[in-house]
């Protein structure tokens, strides 16, 4: 099968910091599906992979965004048929959607939703599902009817977009959301956002501008370090601090005066600890994509860079590490 690797942690712009291949098409083993790739998104996670996880000069593939369609099915599988169409984000300790086939284990895997293209439905797992929806709903655990106040720190990012739609369609809090640029400001409005103010500028001076002395929850999907003394003012107390970086050193005993409890969601860990509650995440999924076909929640599909190859994958990496991206990067095909 055709799948594009990196075989030594390099710089994106060194000429073999991703390569095309070829490797052997992978069988299913127990509740194993293997999947034909039809679509993959890209996201930070990859590029920090590619940096700092050295395979030792063997190849790894990357990708953990994607959507295609069930060809194989191992002995243990019960959820899935062949032929069904799904999307997924995979587990971290195996091998990626950057290649024509791929083994998923089913409990990660949900049906796409049938309005979405694949390409569309391809941007979404990741960031929707695993990131956003379990920091919201199972390590914040915002209130669904409860009124209140949420700050999203990057809020036009892949995570943060998504964060936004969840959490005006489907609680009743207030939604705060950071961006400095004028069109990723627009587009946190345009998924709902009902505040949106500069991360450049000092954060609980101008939530007091819009009347917030404090708020309830705090998202922060980046640059948390750098946000962290503007967080500890801005938490009301015993509210919540939800991060899914990975900062540099923070003094978590800033929080014992307000009794505000710190939160972080890894989307892998429940593939990656294989734990009792594993299936969890294909429920989910079938969750958004019935909200995604109900047309309660969108695609944060943001650009279509061609088909899955090296050159591709290349500009999509050096994108993301631009830290200019709003919504997500998308390819489809080889």
């Amino acid at each position: 099968m055709k799948a594009v690797v990196y075989t030594h942690c390099r710089p994106i712009d060194a000429e073999d910091a991703l390569l095309d291949t070829t490797l052997p098409d992978p069988a299913p083993r127990k509740r194993d599906l293997l999947i034909e790739v039809k679509a993959v998104a890209v996201n930070p996670v990859d590029t920090k992979l590619r940096r700092h996880a050295d395979p030792v000069g063997e190849p790894r593939v990357l990708g953990f965004d994607a959507a295609g369609v069930v060809r194989a099915l191992g002995a243990g599988v019960t959820h899935f048929g062949v032929g069904d169409e799904v999307w997924y984000a995979g587990a971290i300790n195996r091998a990626g959607a950057n290649a024509e086939y791929q083994l998923v284990d089913e409990r990660l895997v949900g049906r796409r939703p049938r309005r979405l293209s694949p390409a569309e439905a391809a941007s979404m797992p990741l960031a929707t599902i695993i990131t956003a929806w379990e920091m919201l709903f199972d390590r914040l655990q915002v209130p669904r009817t409860a009124a209140g106040s949420l700050l999203i720190i990057g809020g036009a990012g892949g995570v943060g977009s998504m964060a936004i739609q969840l959490a005006c369609r489907l609680t009743a809090l207030t939604v705060i959301a950071t961006a400095s640029r004028p069109e990723s400001v627009a587009w946190c409005h345009r998924l709902g956002a009902h505040h949106v103010i500069d991360y450049q500028g000092d954060i609980p001076a101008q939530l007091g501008d819009l009347g917030f002395r404090a708020v309830d929850f705090i998202f922060a999907t980046n640059a948390s370090d750098q946000h962290w003394p503007a967080m500890v003012r801005a938490i009301r107390p015993q509210g919540r601090i939800g991060l899914i970086d990975d900062p540099a050193p923070i003094d978590v005993r800033d929080l014992k005066q307000k009794s505000v409890s710190l939160h972080w969601e890894a989307m892998f860990t429940r593939g990656l600890f294989e734990t009792p509650d594993m299936a969890e995440q294909q429920h989910i999924l079938e969750q958004v994509a019935a909200l995604v076909d109900e047309r309660v929640v969108d695609t944060i599909f943001a650009e279509h860079l061609g088909r899955i190859n090296a050159v591709n994958l290349t500009l999509a990496h050096r994108l993301i590490e631009s830290g200019k991206m709003r919504g997500k990067i998308v390819l489809e095909g080889f």
